[in-house]
């Protein structure tokens, strides 16, 4: 069933390396800590989540609203997953152009090593790209198809379509567990601009008209689609109208105005200053954050900024922090010393817990220009160069 479908402004460029392999090491991190605490399922229903698949995006350091979070991060997890599949029990096919249509072979290879049928993954991938861009005809061409699969047979879908007409992108979000139906109401939600009156073969409304879904085409239910969730504006800039200053302001206020020492007491680590507490609290976010923390995407860009310097550049020492922290905590859990991704896991509920108590202010701005005056001290990197 589909969740849900953001709309993002078309934005061209490639990631640089010195980002892309720390979105691949933190990402990877963040999956294994959502998989060891939550389970794969749980995974996979954030992943059919637009609203957390976009906090993802930006707490791993991605510009926070354009259509480039979509390919970046489903690249990012694919080299960080499938070179534990094993382990993790997670597979992650296809991608963008050439690599979409090399989800077929993958998912053959993958039942032959874990007894799955293949050919109804097949199947299911085929129909989800279909559904998406022939019984919806929205005016967005599919050209990413991201199927992500699980030794237990679930699976989640992430693909994206692009208007160059309007330079928009729409990314949609299936999860198995919740498919009854292909060809009526399969998706969990789809986010962007109405765009008026569309064919929606999908719709319910339709039923009377649908005797199959590639047969239909041409039929017009004139049904206004429904499950729009997540709708980005096209300013690049983050702006005080992008967060929630209450959550937001309780994380920074965690990591800045709480004693280091009692920090280093909370974290069982040496050497986490404030900066870095302020990227592991966000991140701790995303990892065990419930579905309603992720209605403010932007917010999770304070952890390590955007390659195009918006909220602020990219500060790469705090990042490999974060990295070797989480790293650190991953490893010492999987040989039953849980203390580490314990300490990790009251950042977000302490933040929360303040936030109850925290009055917003005026500080934004405030906030974003000590970031970039600083962003040197951090090792900070744009797409433009060093800080």
């Amino acid at each position: 069933m589909r969740r849900g479908h953001a709309d993002l402004p078309l934005h061209y460029g490639k990631v640089p390396p010195w980002l892309a392999q720390r979105m691949s090491q933190l990402g990877g991190a963040i999956v294994e800590a959502i998989v060891r605490e939550y389970g794969r399922s749980e995974l996979l229903r954030r992943l059919s989540d637009p609203f957390w698949f976009q906090s993802l995006g930006c707490v791993l350091g991605m510009d926070w609203h354009s259509s480039g979070i979509t390919t970046s991060v489903m690249n990012a997890l694919k080299k960080a997953i499938n070179k534990r599949s094993s382990e993790l029990g997670i597979y992650v096919c296809g991608g963008r152009g050439k690599a979409s249509r090399q989800t077929p072979a993958e998912l053959l290879a993958i039942s032959e090593k874990t007894g799955l049928n293949g050919e109804e993954l097949v199947r299911q991938s085929k129909l989800s790209a279909k559904v998406d861009n022939t019984a919806v005809q929205d005016g967005f061409q599919l050209y990413l198809h991201s199927f992500v699969l699980t030794v237990d047979g679930e699976w989640a879908v992430v693909q994206q379509g692009m208007n160059s007409g309007s330079r928009l992108a729409r990314r949609y979000h299936w999860l198995s567990s919740a498919l009854q139906s292909f060809v009526e109401e399969p998706h969990t939600s789809v986010c962007g601009s109405n765009q008026g009156l569309i064919l929606n073969l999908t719709a319910s409304a339709a039923a009377s008209t649908r005797q199959g879904i590639l047969q239909l085409t041409t039929e017009r239910p004139d049904q206004l689609m429904k499950e729009v969730s997540l709708i980005l504006p096209s300013h690049h800039e983050v702006c005080t109208g992008d967060v929630n200053l209450k959550r937001l302001g309780a994380a920074l206020t965690l990591a800045h105005e709480t004693e280091v020492k009692d920090m280093e007491t909370l974290l069982l680590l040496e050497g986490v200053g404030p900066r870095t507490v302020q990227s592991l609290t966000l991140v701790s976010e995303v990892i065990h954050g419930t579905p309603s923390r992720f209605s403010d995407p932007a917010r999770f860009s304070f952890a390590h900024g955007g390659k195009d310097g918006h909220p602020f550049p990219v500060p790469t020492r705090v990042y490999d922090t974060t990295i070797a922290v989480f790293d650190k905590a991953i490893r010492q859990a999987r040989m039953g010393d849980q203390e580490k991704s314990h300490a990790l896991k009251n950042l977000s509920r302490i933040s929360q817990e303040m936030e109850k108590s925290f009055t917003p202010r005026d500080f934004f701005d405030e906030v974003v220009q000590k970031e970039r005056d600083t962003s040197y001290l951090y090792g900070g990197r744009t797409v433009m160069g060093k800080a």
